[in-house]
């Protein structure tokens, strides 16, 4: 099930540290970022072993969710804010505001082989 968290973050005269730390089970294994996205949505898939944060860095997008029982819709809109999606969590990133960097963490390396297109039924929630 997807969960909207609030990171920690620790304001000085310094500027503010915000800390990634604790979110994923195992190891951070892949970061990225996307850019430069204009009027398209992204995603459109869910994953079969991958968990995944989603931290918009800079401006906001919305994150809708289908995890075979119910759908949910997270804006982010604060780099404070992060999405943690479990592998079963069906994601369509979309209405990027002009500048978004959304910022996106794996505890997988990428293979093709665990990208799933198709939104997850009820049927396939139940047994996994």
């Amino acid at each position: 099930m997807p969960k909207l968290i609030e990171l920690d973050t620790f304001s000085s005269e310094k500027g503010n540290l915000t800390v990634f730390e604790k979110l994923l089970p195992g190891d951070v294994k892949r970061i990225f970022y996307i850019t430069n996205i204009g009027s398209e949505e992204r995603g459109g898939h869910h994953h079969e072993h991958s968990w995944c944060t989603l931290t918009c860095l800079n401006g906001s997008c919305e994150i809708f969710v289908d995890n075979g029982f119910e759908e949910f819709i997270f804006q982010l809109d604060s780099e404070q804010k992060c999405l943690i999606l479990e592998p079963n969590d069906w994601r369509i990133m979309r209405n990027f505001s002009s500048g978004a960097i959304l910022l996106v963490s794996s505890n997988q390396y990428f293979d093709e082989k665990d990208y799933f297109t198709a939104k997850p039924s009820k049927i396939e929630a139940i047994i996994s």
